[in-house]
């Protein structure tokens, strides 16, 4: 799951992407609403966590345009401005739900649970692909009822090529969804990140050839 921070506070910015990084998700941070729209245009997000006072563009103007071009993603506004008249406001521009600072950190993981599951429209389960299961809400992936030990670089691959199913995803195409901007690895990486997928998977009774490598292109799921 793929989530942009737009908030001009670096010690803010930092906690929320260094929170949510440790909870397995795939955070982009930037400090402007030109920078977000530009991000929003490139990168498909599943969540956005979005300051209102912002420089260039502000976080209202931000969702408006969001809004104008019909793009879906569920948006979390971040505020110091608590008074009614502020709320209605941030939702009537756009908003799926509104936070006053200082927040509970706690708190603000809930509510981009409970976002994530609106927007995505799939609370608890899941994905799978034969007797592969993925359950979104508690980042487990089981095989005929075996949990899977993975790491949160290989759980986000895994979740990635279920969702994509039979559509091959080039190693480029796996790093832009699976880490973040600043964090991006070399292809060999990817490479090693499927070795050891595979590899788990195999110890679980998962077939040799249930990942694909489509030679010249990248990887897909065997056809069921």
């Amino acid at each position: 799951m793929r989530i942009l921070v737009v908030e001009d506070d670096v010690q803010i910015a930092d906690m929320l992407a260094e929170a949510l990084t440790n909870r397995q998700y795939t955070v982009d941070v930037v400090q402007d609403g030109e920078a977000a729209l530009n991000y929003v245009e490139t990168f498909d997000y599943n969540l956005i966590v979005l300051d209102i006072t912002l420089p260039k563009l502000d976080g209202i103007k931000f969702c408006q345009k969001l809004r104008s071009r019909n793009l879906p993603v569920p948006i979390l506004m971040l505020t110091a401005r608590d008074t009614i008249a502020d709320k209605i406001i941030g939702l009537d521009a756009g908003a799926d739900d509104y936070m006053v600072k200082p927040f509970d950190l706690g708190e603000l993981m809930a509510r981009i649970r409970a976002l994530s599951r609106r927007g995505n429209s799939r609370p608890g389960i899941s994905l799978s692909w034969g007797n592969l299961c993925i359950n979104q809400s508690t980042y487990e992936v089981f095989y005929e009822e075996q949990l899977l030990n993975l790491t949160p670089k290989e759980y986000a691959i895994l979740e990635l090529l279920v969702s994509s199913g039979r559509r091959v995803l080039s190693r480029p195409g796996i790093i832009q969804q699976v880490w973040s901007i600043e964090d991006s690895p070399t292809e060999d990486t990817v490479k090693s990140h499927i070795k050891s997928l595979r590899q788990k998977l195999r110890e679980v009774g998962v077939p040799d050839d249930f990942i694909e490598t489509v030679h010249g292109l990248g990887y897909r799921l065997k056809q069921l």
